[in-house]
């Protein structure tokens, strides 16, 4: 069942082996919107079984299990499509090229673009306010953050903050069923964080019954997620770099897990 409020309708759907994407619903417009398409069969099922119309495609990043069924899936409903403009040359063609603070219209839905390369250079995220949502991709993730197969360690802190800012009761719809993996990992950096052990159980527990810990509550990943928390003295004093420069900290946790 799609998860609801006032302003809007929104189901995780999974795709591949462990990919979410995910459609967002305007009830008052009708207007339904995809955020990123691997494999356009689980959309269109989904689609059908809502009984909604699709009308616009949001692509985070460039990256194939993102993109690979958007030009099908294009093809069959004539959705507007909506990606970077900085990566355009690496996405399907594009109805409207965005950039950092443009804004994107799901009928009365209002979205802002945040750019969160790191994981890619020109991955971006969309914030929709009014659904207290933000779509991040591979770049902020439950208890995580993608690998940096492009950008820097320094790029990626800069969009951890960007996306640390929003409203803390923003639900974080990120692109792959990892949790329980970045768990594990967060609980080497900061065994004796509490709200992690707790939220460590939870996850297990979830996964055990097979379900989806995906979205997940932006303050929650605040409390727990070690790549939101390198600038807090407590994250650095557990890996033993007091007094270091958050980019530097958040360096070397992403290269723990790197080889975790």
């Amino acid at each position: 069942m799609p998860e609801t409020n006032a302003a809007v309708e929104i189901l995780t759907i999974p795709c591949l082996e462990d990919n979410y994407v995910f459609l967002m619903h305007d009830p008052s417009s009708g207007a339904t919107a995809v955020v990123d398409v691997p494999d356009p069969a689980p959309v269109e099922a989904a689609l059908a079984s809502q009984g909604w119309t699709l009308t616009d495609i949001l692509i985070t990043h460039h990256h194939w299990d993102h993109i690979d069924g958007v030009e099908p899936l294009r093809a069959k409903t004539g959705a507007t499509v909506w990606g970077a403009a900085a990566d355009a040359g690496r996405l399907p063609k594009l109805d409207h090229a965005l950039a950092e603070g443009d804004v994107v219209k799901v009928g009365t839905l209002t979205g802002t673009v945040f750019d969160v390369s790191g994981h890619s250079v020109g991955h971006i995220a969309y914030h929709f306010a009014a659904a207290q949502a933000v779509f991040t991709g591979d770049s902020l993730m439950a208890l995580g953050c993608g690998r940096l197969f492009e950008g820097t360690p320094e790029m990626m802190w800069a969009s951890m903050q960007k996306l640390r800012a929003l409203p803390g009761e923003t639900m974080v719809y990120s692109g792959h069923e990892y949790t329980q993996t970045n768990a594990r990992f967060a609980l080497t950096i900061e065994p004796g964080n509490a709200d992690l052990t707790s939220r460590s159980a939870a996850v297990d527990a979830a996964r055990a019954q097979g379900l989806a810990t995906v979205p997940s509550l932006l303050s929650e990943e605040c409390k727990t997620n070690p790549y939101l928390r390198a600038d807090l003295p407590e994250l650095a004093a557990a890996i033993g770099m007091d007094g270091a420069a958050p980019d530097a900290v958040f360096a070397e946790v992403r290269g723990r897990k790197d080889r975790f």
